[in-house]
């Protein structure tokens, strides 16, 4: 059973989607807008997000760069009637998971939540502290240092990171990055790989533009050669 928190300001849809979990047997709690939603998520440690984009007093996109900017890397999923593109990147970019458009299957959506579920608890085995030139992360903490100052890595960064360290010396493609860190694998959003290791780059690299640790295999992929 999971803790699932629902972002929705839409009556009829939260109300189908607490009964839907409910029967599954995972327990649900309900925020009817983003600030609400914030809260509940900073105090209840819920296992999953559904988070509505459109919400009243806080958006859902403004939610979730909240709860990353503070560290909290609970899995979230964005609920969007937009269908734009748009959108789906900039919830990605923000640190989402994945992204479901409305309207949607229930099963569908369902099947989302288990597997990135899964994918959360697969990862908690991973690697816990790891170090290369003069950096030092200590996954389990979430904190890097670098020459023994604090680097500022996102949530999103630290998970990136890891997985690369964990499949270290490995060809990693755009697409498996995408759907081990975010869960999500469709080739139109595979530039948020590129734009996140960029970031990345510039935080641990000793010159970004020539990286030895997080090197580009052309037209392929990366690979992590610490």
């Amino acid at each position: 059973m999971a803790k699932i928190l629902i972002v929705e300001d839409d009556e009829a849809m939260a109300t189908a989607l607490r009964e839907g979990f409910g029967v599954e047997g995972h327990e649900v709690t309900v925020a009817r807008d983003g600030i609400e939603g914030l809260t509940s998520a900073r105090s209840n440690a819920p296992d999953l997000v559904l988070l509505d984009v459109m919400l009243p007093k806080m958006s859902g996109l403004d939610v979730c760069k909240q709860l990353r900017s503070e560290g909290r890397d609970v899995p979230i999923i964005m609920l969007t009637a937009r269908g734009q593109e748009i959108d789906k990147v900039l919830g990605l970019k923000l640190g989402a998971d994945d992204y479901v458009t409305k309207p949607f299957g229930f099963m569908e959506l369902m099947a989302r939540c288990e597997a990135l579920l899964r994918r959360v608890e697969g990862r908690t085995a991973g690697v816990e502290r790891y170090s290369f030139g003069d950096v030092t992360v200590d996954f389990k903490k979430a904190e890097a240092r670098r020459k023994g100052k604090v680097l500022e890595l996102s949530a999103r960064e630290i998970r990136l990171l890891q997985y690369m360290v964990e499949h270290r010396g490995e060809l990693l493609t755009r697409e498996q990055i995408l759907e081990a860190v975010w869960g999500y694998d469709q080739a139109p959003l595979t530039r948020t790989v590129d734009m996140h290791v960029a970031k990345l780059r510039k935080k641990i690299e000793p010159v970004p533009d020539e990286p030895v640790w997080i090197v580009t295999v052309h037209r392929m992929g990366y690979k992590f050669c610490g």
